[in-house]
Order: structure tokens, then sequence, then C-alpha cells
């Protein structure tokens, strides 16, 4: 019997995070506080947030809120974008926000060095790249006891990895990851590097395809499962750790209820196999191009 609300993954920093967290993204303020004092309270151990967020504030007053000890905590948050010239800056501004000494897990959030003076625009001599150099200093600072990306694919690592600068393997990529987006290739990909990938969007969007699916549907009544808490342990049977984020209290407490929960591998095909595909964040945002779709 899986004890998923226990399960770690072992980053190649040896360190270990926790196979469930709780997702902050498009959380107002004033929900995220007692969301996450209430995730914790439920038993959740990893947070994730980011400067991007807005609500790095509200999460450290959530985190105090919860009474748990900081040190039983996993935070994890990321540098935005137009702060790529600015790493020092950026960890800075989040510890100050976050109310802490360190972050277990700094990201850079995306593969786009925004120009702060126009985020349209990228800025013409910079890139991830040179980023990575600075963010390894954070670390060496120990204010971030692990780094990682965000929504890299295998272009950029391949960039990234192959450059002198870069001394220090990223310890997880935290990707868009679904029945609908399942980027097998991409995962296949960073597991033979040695990083670690977060799955955010697990649960798709209330208007994905899968809020829809019949194959899900089945599978979840079959279990008499809810579909998230079907879609958490597709997520994390493919060894990818998981933040569903909600701010509904019921909702943050049975998508923690998913100790003894299996999927067989039929299933798991099943799920792996679903024919649709949609993405709930794009990059058409951005000054660059960032999904090739060769994560597949």
């Amino acid at each position: 019997m899986t004890q998923w609300t226990k399960e770690t993954f072992t980053l190649n920093t040896g360190a270990k995070i926790p196979a469930v967290g709780l997702g902050t993204w498009q959380s107002k303020p004033d929900e995220v506080r007692k969301a996450v004092a209430a995730a914790l309270k439920a038993g959740y151990r990893h947070i994730d947030t980011a400067l991007a967020y807005g609500n790095e504030n509200e999460v450290g007053q959530g985190i105090k809120d919860s009474g748990v000890p900081r040190e039983e905590i996993w935070v994890t948050t990321k540098l935005d974008n137009p702060w790529h010239k600015r790493v020092e800056e950026g960890i800075t501004s989040s510890l100050k926000s976050l109310d802490m000494d360190y972050v277990d897990l700094y990201l850079i959030h995306w593969p786009s060095s925004s120009d702060p003076e126009d985020l349209k625009k990228h800025l013409p001599d910079w890139d991830y790249v040179k980023t990575w150099a600075e963010m390894q200093k954070v670390h060496s600072s120990g204010r971030a006891k692990n780094i990682g990306v965000s929504n890299f694919g295998i272009k950029h690592f391949d960039k990234l990895l192959n450059d002198e600068s870069c001394k220090t393997t990223p310890a997880v990529n935290q990707i868009e990851l679904h029945p609908n987006n399942p980027s097998p290739k991409l995962i296949d990909f960073c597991k033979s590097k040695g990083i670690h990938c977060t799955a955010y969007s697990c649960l798709g969007s209330t208007n994905s395809p899968l809020a829809k699916d019949e194959t899900l549907a089945k599978i979840a009544k079959e279990k008499k499962l809810s579909v998230a808490q079907v879609l958490l342990v597709w997520g994390l049977q493919r060894g990818t750790s998981v933040i569903p984020k909600s701010v509904t209290e019921g909702r943050i407490q049975s998508n923690f209820e998913l100790d003894g929960v299996k999927l067989s591998d039929a299933e798991m095909k099943e799920l792996s196999s679903l024919p649709d595909r949609f993405k709930v964040c794009g990059d058409s945002w951005l000054p660059v191009k960032v999904f090739f779709g060769d994560d597949e």
C-alpha cells in the first residue's frame, strides 16, 4: 500500500521532495493564506509559489498560521522573467516576502529573459544560460537548498547542460503534465539526466477536455475516487511530484486522500493514451517561443 502522503522523490542533490504539494498559481492573496494553513494542517509538507504569483507574503503567513515548524516544510518559489539579470535581488525579494532565511527549491520560472522595461521584448544581451550561472551562486550561498528550472524543453536543456558555465545540473524541471499533455519524451529525457519532474496544472483546468473525458470518469467511478484523485495518482505513478492547486478546504483535503490508491498498468496505459491534447499554459504571452511540440 503506497502511502503517497508520506512519499518523497530523491533529487540529484540527495534532497527528498514530498510527492504531493499545494500549488498556489491563480489563487487570490486572501485565499492563499487560509489555503496554505489548511493544507499544512491536513498533512501537506510541500508548498509551491512564485514571485510572479504575487502571493509569497500570504504563503509565508499561512505557513506561520499552521503552526508546523518551517524545517518540516518544503517551500518552492521561482525567479520571474524580468528578474533574470537580477537573480540576487530576486531571491532576496522572495525570501523577504516569505519571511524565510532559505527556500528548499528555487526555479527559473521560464526560459525567457524578458526586458523589465518592455515585457514584449527579450533582453538582447542575456539568456537563461547566464541566469543559471547566477542561480548557482544562490545555491552556493545556502539561500536555496536546491535549484532548478520550469517550463524547460529538450532544446533548452541541450543548450544549458552543454555550456561550460553549467556546473550544477538542475534538480527539478517543473512542467505542465496531465493526460492531455503527457510529455513522455521530455520526462524520459529529464530522467536520463537525473532531473526530477514536478507536474503543475496536474488536474488540467475547468475548461480542459479532461473535465468531460469519459475514460477518466469511468476509472474514477470504478475505483470510487474523484477524477482529481485519479489524475494525481496517474502523475505520482509516473514518478513525478504533483502540486494540485485549490483554495477550497474540502478539496485540499480530498486531493491529499491518496494513500493506498493504485492504478493498474492497464488503467495507466488508458490514461496515457487519451487522444486529446490541451495546454493550460501556452507561450504566446512571452517575447520568445518556449514550447516546440517536441515533448512526445
